[in-house]
């Protein structure tokens, strides 16, 4: 049996992306909107399709996405990593190609949580000695 798409889960910060690989002519959709609406940045765009240009994959397949959480910067990394983890669905001989690009790794960088006692995560009340 031919499976129809390929699946694969990103995340970054507290984005998530939930992306499906479909044959297709490269057209990118992210929560039901062309990615030129969603992501308005270029230089975001640019991120999000890397993994299809690492691997020449570009124009192959159709991106279908559903992110929620956090920013746009997290929501496309996090769709990055979607992608690229659906592309090893497709074909594990990319890990190679993808894995040296960096785009197999999930950036564990996340917030600090804000500790008692101070305004933020580290940032102390301001010092006054009289």
């Amino acid at each position: 049996m031919l499976q129809e798409y390929f699946y694969g889960t990103g995340r970054r910060k507290t984005s998530v992306a939930r992306v499906r690989l479909l044959p297709g002519e490269g057209r990118i959709i992210v929560n039901e909107r062309p990615v030129e609406e969603y992501f308005p940045v270029e230089t975001l765009r640019r991120e999000i399709c890397q993994p299809l240009e690492v691997t020449g994959t570009q124009g192959r397949f159709d991106v279908i996405a559903r992110v929620e959480g956090g920013g746009i910067s997290g929501q496309a990394g996090a769709l990055r990593l979607g992608i690229a983890r659906a592309l090893l669905q497709l074909d594990e001989g990319l890990r190679p190609v993808l894995r040296k690009s960096g785009l197999l790794t999930r950036d564990p960088r996340m917030k600090e949580r804000k500790k008692y006692g101070l305004k933020k995560a580290r940032r102390a009340p301001q010092y006054s000695k009289r």
